[in-house]
């Protein structure tokens, strides 16, 4: 099962077209959109509309190696560090994966006022000789799950991703 995000108003809206107890939200978007189990098998087997990023195995950038980030004693710091290097790396695409979000708030941000205005407790840092800021009261997961999302918009391969997340 897959999740995507959908704005409150929309989410109000479908909820709204509840016929019955018990009918999900993908029953109701398959009513409301009028798609048959005959469309989805066809869709489910057709290619799709715009191709994946493609990985690239000889990015240009130098990730902090296990024993800088070793040195540096708390979660912050390597998790600074890192995201340090994939700007330098590769500005313009860290400038499009800093525009992803979680769920309820901002995670990196032009300014630390941005950051703040998507939540209360977000004590916002400047990532090191970068343009950008970062929510910093998070735990080691979540600063994880923020550098993946990023590696991830910015087509590193997924061991490379794994293996610099284990190190955070």
């Amino acid at each position: 099962m897959k999740t995507i995000e959908v704005d409150e108003e929309l989410y109000r809206y479908i909820a709204s077209q509840t016929q019955h107890i018990g009918e999900s939200a993908s029953d109701i978007l398959r009513r409301l959109l009028g798609v048959t189990p005959q469309q989805l098998t066809e869709c489910a087997n057709a290619e799709p509309l715009v191709q994946p990023a493609q990985t690239n195995e000889a990015l240009p950038v130098s990730l902090p190696d296990a024993e800088t980030l070793a040195a540096e004693e708390s979660s912050i710091g390597r998790f600074m560090l890192v995201l340090t290097a994939l700007y330098r790396g590769q500005p313009e695409a860290f400038a499009q994966a800093a525009e992803l979000k979680g769920r309820k708030r901002l995670y990196i941000a032009r300014s630390p006022e941005e950051l703040q205005a998507n939540g209360t407790t977000t004590k916002p840092k400047p990532i090191p000789d970068t343009p950008f800021w970062v929510i910093s009261n998070t735990n080691t997961a979540r600063k994880r799950h923020i550098i993946n999302q990023v590696m991830t918009a910015m087509a590193y391969p997924a061991d490379q991703i794994e293996q610099v997340c284990d190190k955070v």
